[in-house]
């Protein structure tokens, strides 16, 4: 597995933080990474968060890193992208603890409504 830094969708989540108003991303404690290599069948994006034992250790605050495989991704149309980052964002939960919100709250419905949102802001 390779990582890098992925800026463009960095930007591309911020953005997307500030016209959803989700004023409990704290988007200096996150970081979008792209990955290369990996055999995962399916997936296209992961949420990672420092736990809250990692927290204490290193006595910091909740971090999330969001990974785009990068074969995966790099594919998608411009909406998809999108869609594929307000899911990412979606698992991070209002109190920015190092926990996630499960896929019983990241469906389908739930991120088609927040990418409305998302377009029709501004």
């Amino acid at each position: 597995m390779r990582y890098e830094k992925a800026d463009d969708i960095q930007r591309m989540a911020e953005e997307i933080v500030e016209k959803l108003n989700l004023r409990h991303i704290d988007t200096e404690n996150i970081a979008c990474i792209r990955s290369h290599g990996s055999k995962t069948r399916g997936v296209i994006a992961r949420c990672h968060a420092l736990g809250k034992v990692m927290q204490k250790g290193m006595k910091r605050k909740a971090f999330y890193t969001l990974e785009f495989l990068s074969k995966r991704f790099d594919k998608l149309s411009e909406e998809d992208k999108i869609k594929t980052i307000i899911h990412e964002l979606m698992h991070i939960p209002n109190c920015f603890g190092g926990g996630f919100k499960h896929h019983d709250y990241v469906t389908e419905k739930n991120i088609i409504t927040f990418y409305e949102r998302y377009k029709n802001a501004f």
